[in-house]
């Protein structure tokens, strides 16, 4: 403790938590109910020597808190907290490691390994309940004081561009994967939010059609140790430490300020930010975990603990720990982060990691959860858009379709029913027509809209679309688990050929069923998400578990796209122009017979077979019937409005043979005009226009979009 400095303190606020800049100083806020004592520490510029430790003396409704005088913005400190170190009891308090501070909103850094970082004696692993008492503060990252102005602007910012859910059509990408390898952006900024922020990156999402990107997770996270010894590391990025910073690997100047640029730069052109947000466990793992910031500050307040031995982490994420959000100040800390981004960072929008955990009460998950009340009440949140990935693996952790109004969920359902339809399976009709038709039984008994329904076919975790259709099975031998990680149930197919085929048939066959998939999910009722690359043919080589490569598994190749990937992507292109053209496939309520009345029209659904009539009841039950037309009917309510009707017919053919549909036949049609033809490579068909009495043929394997045009 020689040649410390003295600097002046006085007993500051409770509130708000943190480290927040203002008035000459700085004030220091920590939440711990169990800690006897907290002490401050303060760094020299390089992390490397404390020059000052300051007690706290002052606790204010289980938050202990300091003003120091003097200190300014770029500060660099951390946390001793004392108290007892008994695992048993849920304690493991070890005030020889220094904690980071769950609200900083900037880490100077980069965490290591080391067998320093456990707050047991980590060299023996199984007496986790000795205490370690060597200092870490060396070794360990330092929270900084960041400016309370230093996102101020002279010039206004872009307005956020709140996309109607029913316009919305969703982007899954991730910031390093999606330009590292793009030669358009500056080699220092690729992998980064400048990079993703580029003007010809956001020029090509503008081109394809998308409204919202949605960012794999962006906050503070680390590689797992188990990774690290193999070599590998988290690219996903699931493994968060601190819940307020941006991760240092995605900023290429060093400055926070990037990612807020890049938002700006997103809002600037229409486009939205949705961030992928984990909120259910930390990177401070099981029992036997490190000792990083949340275990040290209050183990038995932040981490849900096995009632019967508080020594263990109830594992509802399987990923070690639960973070206890029934905890009013843990509750606080995540509100508190969502509202920061959302405010500070100006997000538009989150997707919730295995939010089930978040709604989890002590008899189990409950819509009213108080995270959800709190998320409902919030002024700021409750206009964000809302995702929740509706599952975790904890009891009753299956919870699609049972989330609260406001919230959007991903229908793995969707995805499923959709790869076995259009595989072949048997059986899959009624289904396959429930989830195109936005699986309102799922979602509408709560007076939500299709929109709530997240549609999806592939995304970061499983096959991609080019995988899809190459590969029957899941080849991880790269991710060093002996291919026995990932879903072993993809619903997929390699139509003869495992990997890559120079067979001419297999590829055409390929390739009408990428487009197969593509036209399903932009036509469906619902809000549709696609994954980065598929309109591009990007393929992971068959590894469908892909969260620990960072190197071309993952990156997205844009000088190997070859003919048929531009085709794919133009095709993708024009479906998603046809989704914004029809207001029929973007409906602001379930259709459903009889017709229904909503905002001045009348909209009906109706479900033929090949022979142009209404599907029969027992014709839904015929296990190998794999053909289905589904017609989309608007016409206004007022007959002398100056709205036209607007009739569209979708043909599904998932058989192997083709088939012959018979247009449904209606004095009022004209002729009907052909849009899309997933057997040829650009979706255009090559003939437009039917008579109204006409039968079509649809070539197996393929589905047609057409438009009545009506006599005038």
């Amino acid at each position: 403790m020689n040649d410390k400095k003295i600097y002046k303190t006085r007993e500051g606020s409770p509130y708000p938590l943190g480290a927040t800049s203002e008035d000459g100083g700085v004030n220091f806020a920590l939440f711990s109910a169990h800690a006897e004592s907290v002490q401050l520490c303060l760094f020299d510029e390089i992390g490397q020597n404390e020059i000052a430790r300051i007690d706290l003396k002052y606790c204010t409704d289980q938050v202990w808190h300091v003003y120091v005088e003097g200190l300014e913005p770029g500060a660099l400190y951390g946390y001793r907290v004392h108290g007892p170190y008994e695992p048993q009891r849920g304690h493991r308090f070890n005030s020889n490691k220094l904690l980071l501070d769950p609200y900083a909103k900037k880490i100077d850094g980069v965490f290591h390994w080391a067998s320093i970082m456990y707050g047991y004696n980590a060299e023996h692993p199984q007496q986790d309940l000795i205490l370690d008492d060597r200092d870490n503060s060396r070794e360990m990252p330092k929270c900084v004081v960041v400016a309370q102005d230093e996102f101020h602007s002279d010039s206004p910012r872009p307005p956020k561009p709140k996309v109607p859910w029913r316009e919305t059509v969703i982007y899954e990408t991730h910031v390093r994967g999606f330009t590292q390898l793009n030669l358009e952006v500056p080699a220092n900024q690729r992998g980064t939010f400048a990079g993703l922020s580029h003007p010809n990156v956001i020029k090509y999402l503008k081109q394809l059609g998308v409204t919202s990107v949605e960012l794999l997770p962006i906050h503070g996270f680390i590689d797992e140790h188990f990774l690290v010894s193999q070599g590998l590391s988290n690219y996903w990025g699931y493994n968060t430490l601190h819940f307020f910073s941006p991760h240092h690997g995605y900023i290429s100047g060093g400055s926070r300020k990037e990612f807020r640029e890049m938002v700006d730069a997103f809002h600037a052109e229409g486009l939205e930010i949705i961030l992928d947000v984990v909120y259910n466990h930390t990177a401070e793992g099981n029992h036997l975990g490190p000792t990083l910031s949340f275990r040290g500050i209050d183990n038995a307040s932040y981490y849900v603990l096995q009632s019967h031995d508080a020594r263990f982490y109830a594992n509802d994420t399987g990923c070690g720990n639960t973070l206890n959000v029934k905890h009013p100040r843990v509750l606080q800390m995540v509100m508190d982060s969502l509202r920061y981004w959302a405010d500070e960072m100006g997000v538009d929008g989150f997707r919730f990691d295995l939010a089930t955990v978040l709604g989890r009460e002590a008899h189990g998950f409950d819509p009213g959860s108080g995270f959800f009340d709190a998320i409902r009440q919030d002024p700021t949140l409750g206009q964000c858009k809302l995702i929740a990935e509706p599952w975790d693996i904890g009891p009753g952790g299956y919870q699609l379709g049972n989330y609260p109004s406001g919230w959007a969920e991903w229908n793995d359902r969707y995805r499923d029913t959709c790869r076995k339809f259009w595989r072949g399976d048997p059986g899959m009709l009624p289904e396959f027509a429930t989830r195109i038709h936005g699986s309102s039984e799922l979602f509408e008994h709560n007076g939500r809209g299709p929109s709530s329904c997240i549609n999806f076919i592939a995304s970061h975790d499983g096959f991609t679309l080019t995988d899809l259709v190459t590969y029957k099975e899941r080849h991880n031998e790269a991710n060093k688990e002996q291919n026995k990680d990932g879903h072993h149930a993809n619903f997929s197919d390699n139509y003869g050929v495992e990997g890559d085929s120079d067979d001419l048939k297999v590829v055409t066959l390929r390739g009408r069923q990428k487009r197969n998939f593509l036209a399903t999910l932009f036509l469906s009722q619902g809000t549709p998400m696609l994954l980065a690359g598929d309109e591009l043919g990007r393929s992971q080589k068959g590894n469908n578990n892909a969260y620990c490569q960072d190197n071309e598994i993952n990156w997205l190749d844009w000088q190997c796209i070859d003919n048929d990937g531009r085709d794919l992507q133009l095709f993708t292109r024009y479906l998603i122009s046809l989704r914004r053209r029809y207001p029929m496939f973007t409906a602001p309520k379930y259709i459903h017979l009889p017709d229904e009345q909503t905002e001045g029209v009348v909209q009906c659904v109706r479900w033929i077979s090949e022979s142009g009539e209404e599907m029969q009841e027992r014709q839904w039950t015929e296990q190998f019937t794999q053909s289905l037309g589904w017609i989309l009917d608007a016409k206004p309510l007022d007959k002398d409005a100056d709205i036209e009707p607007e009739r569209l017919l979708i043909l599904f053919n998932a058989s192997s043979d083709s088939v012959v549909f018979t247009l449904p036949r209606d004095p009022n049609i004209k002729e009907w005009h052909c849009l899309l033809d997933t057997y040829f490579s650009d979706g255009l068909p090559r003939n437009t226009s039917f008579s109204a009495v006409s039968s079509v043929e649809l070539n197996a394997k393929t589905m047609q979009l057409f438009a009545a045009k009506f006599e005038m």
